[in-house]
């Protein structure tokens, strides 16, 4: 299963690791290799040997986190206060060690374990949500529970991303307006 990075923030991206939340729940972390998989191809986290082997506990660490950060960011979207066991979870998440971050002449390097990586993580989503002046929201496609960082012009981004979903709305609503003017594919001449 391939990962979509296109929330804006790397905690976010992590929570849209469950895709159809609210119809048909799909989890792509399924499996500790799925996590060492997700954290080798984030561009948030560059420079990590990867993919990291996570054992049971840091793999259920990383979906607990996962979950409460889904759920602050949720409690952000609506408007509603955020749920204090999500926010102890995110907390006491970002209390662990810390990577190392260096600078170098080919761009940033990060090193660290996995629980370092998981200290990123809750460290990134407490930014995205403490920020006053974050956009955050859902995607707006049916079905899509994603919620992404808005950093457009306006705040005017619909989707999370086009090629997963803004595509997706568009061709069925060109679909719809084909078959409400009864118009149907054109076909070719032979």
């Amino acid at each position: 299963m391939n990962f979509a990075y296109v929330s804006g923030n790397a905690a976010l991206d992590l929570a849209g690791t469950v895709g159809s939340r609210r119809d048909a729940p799909v989890d792509a972390l399924a499996t500790p290799a799925d996590l060492g998989r997700w954290v080798a191809e984030c561009a948030e986290l560059p420079g990590l040997p990867g993919p990291f082997t996570a054992d049971v506990a840091a793999f259920e660490s990383a979906r607990s986190l996962r979950e409460a950060v889904y759920r602050l960011a949720l409690d952000r979207v609506l408007g509603r206060p955020f749920d204090p066991d999500s926010l102890g979870t995110v907390n006491d998440a970002a209390t662990g060690p810390a990577l190392t971050i260096e600078l170098g002449d080919a761009g940033l390097h990060m090193a660290g374990d996995l629980a370092a990586v998981l200290t990123h993580l809750a460290r990134s989503g407490i930014a995205v949500l403490a920020d006053p002046h974050a956009c955050l929201k859902e995607c707006g496609r049916p079905g899509c529970t994603r919620i992404y960082l808005d950093r457009s012009r306006g705040a005017r981004r619909t989707w999370c991303g086009m090629d997963e979903c803004g595509n997706r709305v568009k061709a069925a609503a060109y679909r719809a307006r084909r078959r409400a003017t009864g118009t149907t594919s054109p076909r070719r001449a032979r």
